[in-house]
């Protein structure tokens, strides 16, 4: 029988605290360890403390659920022991270490069915079986706000339930509060990161998930957008079903992302593109784009299609955030570095005077953006989202140190969580392509060059509704 969710701030920010110090004891016994080890040992043992580390980080943030689980989410996306080019730690124990975490998408200690349906009957102010004619009480899925269930309506129809897990709301104002203590501690070293707009931003998002009725707004919007897209496909919600706790949309049937994964090098690569065009075009085509892309969230349906799930994050971006995208994805595909660095002084991410000269900025870019910006097939590598997200954050890659002091603002913070999300998913899929030709399409406006691109030209063209043509 799994233990309730911790709810209070102490208890959320003790287990927290035990987790860090944890890991740093376990990293120093290994380092130790290789001093004297001979090579075999030390890789036995590092292996032996990774898996530790991996089974301690899905133990307790897996039962913590809420903001904590997210984090050990994102940390399974990106393989940033190998982007930091540890000699010590073989790509075999790196993947089993990434494989462990991964579990946190969708094999996360169950809560009780007991405790759930109490929620849904709460909710809906009847008993279950006066709600549903059908409901598996099997859960097939879990994630950091709820667990999603298979049952089918009164009308016969099958559909998938996402159910909050009980005092979940609770739990993340604590762990929004713990996080407010961290971001404050952080400001001597990074003070960019404390930036108030990115904080409310993110505070703001969160406590909306823990509403499904606002999570309903998001899919609905998502689902007209791509509705009978050529080889997208949102499930339709059933609005009038969703309540504050409760989320009921078509039951979506596929093969999951570490399936599509093993596939052969073409349907991977078609899949990666599809990935790009769904995450990146929706959002400077669609001004709308879903900010959690991760491998729990996509299937692989029979007819080819991919399936995208989950909307409790969307963001709506203004034409003026868009404009300042597109103009500084063309400056810096065209490499005219001087125009990128007045850019960003014009929209406020650079002051004035700032010592990161223009060539800094474009090499910058490249170094974050290199795979769309660069007219040449690209297989992307399995670090590539890691090394992405590290130049902001590794002081070795030259950057920190000019932009600890930089505030960028919110709703670009969370287009860069897009971008590095995808690129990570493109490298667990090891997918191919030219991206940049797929970019031009939204850069320049450019007919498409590639079989799906027609296909989603064509599909655009009968959809005046949902198409944007870059200025």
């Amino acid at each position: 029988m799994s233990k309730k969710i911790p709810t209070s701030r102490a208890q959320r920010g003790a287990q927290l605290g035990k987790l860090v110090a944890g890991q740093v004891v376990r990293g120093t016994g290994v380092t130790l360890a290789m001093v004297r080890d001979t090579e075999e040992q030390r890789h036995a043992r590092t292996e032996r403390a990774l898996l530790n580390a991996a089974e301690d980080i899905v133990n307790v943030l897996g039962t913590m659920k809420g903001l904590a689980m997210k984090a050990g989410q994102l940390l399974s996306m990106f393989d940033l022991l190998s982007a930091f080019g540890s000699d010590a730690i073989p790509t075999r124990q790196r993947e089993r270490f990434q494989q462990t975490l991964a579990t946190l998408f969708d094999q996360s200690t169950h809560i009780p069915f007991a405790q759930m349906r109490t929620v849904i009957e709460t909710d809906f102010a009847r008993p279950l079986g006066e709600v549903f004619a059908e409901f598996d009480e099997q859960p097939i899925g879990s994630a950091s706000i709820g667990q999603v269930y298979r049952a089918r309506l009164t009308d016969g129809r099958a559909v998938a339930v996402k159910v909050q897990y009980p005092g979940i709301d609770v739990a993340i104002r604590a762990d929004l509060k713990n996080l407010g203590l961290v971001i404050r501690m952080l400001r001597g070293v990074a003070p960019a990161i404390s930036d108030h707009a990115l904080l409310r931003e993110l505070t703001s998002h969160l406590a909306e998930e823990t509403d499904y009725r606002i999570e309903a707004e998001h899919h609905r919007a998502i689902a007209d957008i791509f509705r009978d897209h050529p080889f997208i496909r949102v499930p339709e919600i059933e609005t009038p079903m969703c309540t504050a706790r409760v989320l009921v949309t078509e039951l979506a049937e596929g093969v999951s992302f570490s399936e599509i994964a093993a596939l052969p090098a073409v349907e991977r690569d078609r899949a990666g593109e599809i990935l790009v065009r769904f995450y990146m075009g929706s959002m400077v085509r669609e001004r709308r784009f879903t900010g959690d892309p991760h491998p729990g969230n996509i299937l692989l349906a029979p007819d080819g299609k991919l399936v995208f799930l989950d909307f409790g994050l969307v963001k709506q971006m203004d034409e003026t955030a868009v404009t300042f995208e597109l103009d500084c994805a063309r400056a810096g595909a065209e490499y005219r570095g001087e125009d990128l660095r007045a850019l960003m002084v014009d929209y406020g991410v650079l002051k004035q005077d700032s010592p990161f000269g223009a060539s800094e900025c474009l090499r910058m870019l490249h170094e974050v953006s290199g795979w769309l910006l660069t007219d040449a097939e690209i297989r992307v590598s399995e670090d590539a989202g890691a090394n992405a997200l590290l130049a902001f954050l590794d002081p070795r890659r030259g950057y920190f140190e000019y932009w600890r002091e930089e505030h960028a603002p919110a709703e670009h913070a969370l287009a860069r969580r897009v971008e590095w999300g995808t690129l990570a998913l493109l490298g667990r899929l090891r997918a191919s392509g030219n991206w940049h030709r797929v970019g031009r399409e939204w850069f320049y406006g450019e007919p498409p060059r590639t079989e799906l691109g027609v296909l989603e030209h064509e599909w655009l063209a009968a959809r005046p509704d949902v198409t944007h043509v870059p200025e």
